[in-house]
This record gives structure tokens, C-alpha cells and sequence, in this order.
């Protein structure tokens, strides 16, 4: 489905799928559950599932003639780290708009994890008080146009890369490589659990599984609080991603499963739920999660298992997308552990 889009590798290739057999048992034994590690994909600042979509970007950044890339996402942005990661990699200029997306007061919140590594890498970042919102933003805009009057040459990618008109291609990439690997097993996951916030992630996998009669069984975690603007960018998303594949099938609302009993009490702040699904992902797996994305799915799914959700004998896999960096910003919520 992708072959005639240009991609430009900055992943290790197929990600590693693994099952979690003490994850498992702890959760009762009935349902099996696996992780696909998008968190491992690649040698670019630690990784992660913003990377699996710049891949499809990066061509049309360098065809525009742009010397500089420009995104935003929070202070604690895993996003904005692989922009400015994948700006080092080729050779670009980078400007990240960090907004104060989320309501936590950790003393070193805005010095540590993911904005650290961010300025590590040579990014300018620049520090906006504003509060969260998946849209469009002034801020980005205002970044965009400080590039060329300066004489630079901007290149726009939004939040999460989602909006961008080759955001979806990545998680259609997903799917592929998901049922080569289930070839290879001899089994097929009946559920796929993924967070979703701005939407691309799920949005490609709802494409990218569409094709065998799965897209209902991409089920989203909502991290964002803010369900129905997310459920309407996954649908446009969506449909728009469909059109660039010439898939040939219309996504319909039945496709899209998002649950959005999990996002409280804020986007980035984690619940007491939230602490110990991550607790028990670390002492059983040693699979770090973080308060802002993967702590919110894992508990989606711990708690969908624990009230039967899914059928005794399900296969069930968890899409862990990064974001361990994150972490480092609740440096006094985990300090005990």
C-alpha cells in the first residue's frame, strides 16, 4: 500500500513484537498479552512512534528546499524531541514551540526528559504559555513565519504529525508489517491497544488494518480529555489517508473505537490508576511507561481485561509508542518508586 511513497529511514526496520508472559498472568492468564516495542525502533534520541511518521515527511521537506523544520507540542513533548532528532540527523535547522500543555509543577519539569534532549541536539526551543489544544495553533504559525523573515525557509509539521497530509502513512506501515509478522508466528492479535491524542497513530493503524477486516479492533486509549475533537481529527485522518492509498474502502464510524474512560484527570497528569498500571508494567516486563501516554493505554487495557472486555483466549497487542523520557519530568510523583 506504500511502496509508491518515498520514505527516508531513520527506524531500524520492523520492530520486535513481544510477549509479556508475567504482564499476563498477573492479569489473570485468560487473555494473552504482547507489545509491539515501537518504543525501540530506532537509534535517533531514543526512539519512538513520531519517528515511524517523519520517515514519509522527511522527502517532502527536502523537495520543498526547507532549511529548517518547525513543530510544537508540550514541554514534555516526545514529538517535538524526534523533530528535533530527525532536523540533526539530515542536516536541517530545527524550532520547536514547547506550550504549557500540561498542568504539573515539577521543579525541574521544564529542565529534564525530553526538552532536555531537544536542546541537546541543537534546537531552538521556545517556551509558550498556552494551554492544550490538538489544533492549529497561533504559536506554530507565528514560529513559521520568524523563520522566513529571517531568510530561512520553514518547513511546518503540526502536533504529533498528524495533520500533515503524509501523517497517517506510518501506522499504514504498521499494519503491514504487523501481519508479515504474524505470518511468521502463526497467529493473528484479535486487539490492537494504542493511545491517541492528535490521531495519526490510530488513524493508520484503523487504515492499515482496515484491509482484513480489523480497523474495529484498533482500540484507542484517550489520553487527550478532549474525545470528541480527537475522535473527529482520527475520522478525517482517516479518510484522508484512505484517499492518499487509494484504499478503496471508506472508513465508517463503526471503524473507530476510541475509549475515552481513562484521560482523567488531565492531559499529562497521570491518575493513581495511571501510577500503578505503569508500576506494574515495570515489575513485571520492566517495560518503562510514562504518565502522559503509555501510563493512560496501559491502564486502558489492564482495566478493559479486568472487566472482560476481551474474550478468555483473546491476543491481545499493546502498541507501546515511547515516550520514556517524559518520565523524568515527574521526577517527585516517582521518586519512591
Amino acid at each position: 500500500m506504500l511502496a509508491k511513497f518515498p520514505r527516508y529511514p531513520l527506524t531500524f526496520g520492523p520492530t520486535p513484537i513481544e510477549h509479556l508472559p508475567r504482564l499476563t498472568k498477573a492479569l489473570g492468564g485468560k487473555v494473552e498479552i504482547y507489545a509491539k516495542r515501537d518504543d525501540c525502533n530506532s537509534g535517533l534520541a531514543m526512539g519512538g512512534n513520531k519517528l515511524r511518521k517523519l520517515e514519509y515527511i522527511v522527502p517532502d521537506a527536502i523537495a520543498s528546499g526547507a532549511d529548517t523544520l518547525v513543530s510544537i507540542g508540550g514541554v514534555q513533548s516526545n514529538h517535538t524531541r524526534q523533530v528535533a532528532a530527525t532536523a540533526a540527523k539530515i542536516g536541517m535547522k530545527c524550532l520547536v514551540v514547547q506550550e504549557s500543555w500540561v498542568p504539573h509543577d515539577d521543579a525541574v519539569y521544564d529542565r529534564v526528559g525530553n526538552i532536555l534532549l531537544t536542546r541537546l541536539m541543537g534546537a531552538d526551543t521556545r517556551l509558550v504559555d498556552a494551554g492544550f489544544d490538538i489544533g492549529i495553533r497561533k504559536s506554530w504559525e507565528d514560529a513559521l513565519q520568524s523563520v522566513r523573515e529571517k531568510g530561512g525557509v520553514p518547513y511546518g509539521i503540526p502536533a504529533g504529525a498528524s495533520v500533515h497530509k503524509f501523517g497517517g502513512l506510518g501506522y499504514v506501515g504498521f499494519a503491514e508489517e504487523v501481519r508479515a509478522q504474524e505470518a511468521a508466528l502463526g497467529y493473528k492479535f484479535d486487539y490492537i491497544i494504542v493511545c491517541v491524542v492528535t490521531g495519526s497513530t490510530q488513524a493508520g493503524m484503523i487504515v492499515g488494518f482496515k484491509t482484513d477486516g480489523r480497523a474495529d479492533r484498533v482500540i484507542g486509549i484517550d489520553a487527550s480529555g478532549t474525545l470528541a475533537q480527537t475522535r473527529a481529527q482520527v475520522k478525517d485522518i482517516c479518510a484522508k489517508t484512505a484517499k492518499l492509498i487509494e484504499l478503496g474502502q471508506e472508513i465508517t464510524d463503526a471503524d473507530i473505537h476510541i475509549n475515552p474512560d481513562y484521560a482523567y484527570p488531565a492531559y499529562g497528569v497521570p491518575s493513581p490508576e495511571t501510577n500503578e498500571a505503569m508500576r506494574l508494567a515495570a515489575r513485571t516486563e520492566a517495560m518503562i511507561t510514562d504518565p502522559v501516554y503509555e501510563g493512560k493505554s496501559m491502564q486502558g487495557m489492564i482495566d478493559l481485561v479486568h472487566k472482560g472486555f476481551f474474550p478468555a483466549g483473546s491476543r491481545v497487542l499493546y502498541a507501546h509508542l515511547g515516550g520514556a523520557p517524559a518520565i523524568n519530568g515527574y521526577s517527585y510523583t516517582y521518586r519512591n518508586g
